[in-house]
């Protein structure tokens, strides 16, 4: 079994699955606007920063997008040789700037380091932002780099069941799909095509 996955390699992750399959057989981007942005950074009040009383403004929405834009990039990358999400193949940026957008969102806030000292523990330095605008868009930049950066990078896999166009990380070395319902959708397909083929 393999460790829990770190908050930054889950805050990469769900930033990138904002894009997903509708259902129908189209995408839906779940940051399509500034109320999308919020509901978004409010659900994750334990890995982001003062999101109780955060409102997107179309700035920050503007600037969570690019970085998004930057992070499937540079999951397509990732995944390499295998193909990238469908939803990626026809618009992924050029390396570098994607690699400028990401480290442009991870500079925008500066940090510090902070120390923490509990009673029963060792001394522990966090480094720590400065609020300040743009900080969400620091974290999640921050939390991409860190997730591509580091072993879970590994385990990274587009989907490519029909009409998925979701990055997973694989679990288990027979795993090819994110999820029990794109494996059914996929065997399904497969099914159906083996049938048109035959008759």
């Amino acid at each position: 079994m393999r460790d829990p996955i770190t908050g930054d390699t889950r805050l990469a992750l769900d930033l990138a699955l904002t894009v997903r399959h509708d259902g129908a057989g189209g995408i839906t981007d779940d940051l399509h606007d500034t109320t999308g942005l919020t509901t978004w950074v409010r659900a994750h009040h334990d890995t982001l920063p003062d999101t109780d009383g955060f409102v997107a403004d179309e700035a920050t929405l503007n600037a969570v997008r690019e970085l998004r834009t930057a992070v499937r990039t540079l999951f397509a990358r990732a995944v390499r040789p295998g193909e990238p999400s469908a939803a990626d193949a026809a618009r992924l940026l050029p390396l570098t700037e994607a690699l400028r957008r990401l480290n442009a969102a991870a500079a925008r806030t500066p940090t510090v380091p902070v120390l923490h000292w509990a009673d029963d523990a060792e001394p522990v330095v966090r480094h720590q932002g400065v609020p300040g605008e743009g900080e969400i868009v620091s974290v999640l930049a921050r939390a991409a780099v860190a997730f591509l950066a580091g072993a879970d990078r590994e385990r990274l896999r587009a989907c490519h069941a029909p009409r998925c166009v979701r990055y997973f990380l694989k679990e288990h070395p027979r795993q090819e799909w994110c999820g029990p319902a794109c494996g059914n959708r996929a065997r399904v397909a497969r099914h159906h095509e083996r049938h048109k083929r035959a008759g």
